[in-house]
């Protein structure tokens, strides 16, 4: 069950923003379509020129558009994006879904397994030792954009056998269903990005040639509950070409 759609409390330049930024992103709004003027804009979205300007050069920096003097603004070529597994949690809190824009996941694995030496080092257990993994594979119009795996505390099996089930889960993502089965809250995450010339098992799973070269972002989260404990252990491998951008309002 889903609660009701959460209140755009973004300001109205961020709305106007982020909806052009959603028409791009699906390609529903293509390189070299032409955006309303600023004045059409203030009108429509019931705003001052300076808010529906703002919205414009916020895109703009983003490099989603580019102002054509005499033309008008105009649809860049899209950059091709990759979403980290926090920034599908946080997409997850907002609409239920850790889909982005065009996105579908397919190739949903799961079963308990015994926790590489890496991956136990990190929840703190013996390698060895049954943890839960669950794996999928996130893909757009451009192919495939990352292969994402979840590594969780085997105990939780017990009170949601589905997390070990290959099925896609259903209510949320698997922090959502531990959250209301168990209790225990995200209440920290911690973020890293590195980068590393891709390995044999990374060039399978992101399904390229073996003899494939090509560098790749490994993107992994970890969520911590109110007591420091781990709930999950998130790693994502970025397939080659794609961008990582992130926007940041500055305050004064």
């Amino acid at each position: 069950m889903t609660g009701p759609p959460r209140a755009d409390n973004r300001p109205p330049y961020a709305r106007i923003a982020g909806h052009y930024r959603d028409l791009i992103s699906s390609g529903e709004l293509s390189p070299g379509d032409l955006l309303p003027s600023i004045k059409t804009l203030a009108t429509q979205w019931e705003v001052s020129t300076a808010t529906a300007d703002r919205a414009m050069r916020l895109l703009r920096e983003e490099k989603l558009v580019q102002g054509i003097p005499g033309v008008g603004t105009e649809v860049m070529a899209r950059p091709i994006s990759l979403s980290s597994g926090a920034e599908r949690h946080d997409r997850s809190s907002k609409t239920q879904s850790s889909w982005g824009v065009g996105e579908k996941s397919s190739g949903h694995t799961a079963g308990i397994v015994e926790a590489p030496e890496d991956v136990a080092h990190v929840l703190g257990i013996p390698p060895g030792d049954d943890v839960i993994r669950r794996s999928r594979v996130y893909r757009d119009a451009h192919g495939i954009v990352s292969h994402s795996t979840s590594w969780i505390p085997a105990e939780f099996a017990k009170v949601l056998p589905e997390l070990a089930r290959s099925e896609r889960l259903k209510g949320g993502l698997s922090i959502d269903l531990i959250a209301r089965a168990t209790g225990r809250h995200v209440v920290k995450r911690v973020d890293e990005e590195t980068a590393r010339i891709a390995t044999a098992p990374d060039l399978k799973l992101l399904e390229l040639e073996a003899d494939t070269i090509a560098a790749i972002l490994v993107l992994t989260a970890r969520f911590l509950d109110a007591d420091g404990e781990l709930l999950e252990y998130g790693v994502d491998l970025g397939a080659p070409g794609r961008t990582r951008r992130t926007t940041s309002e500055v305050l004064r």
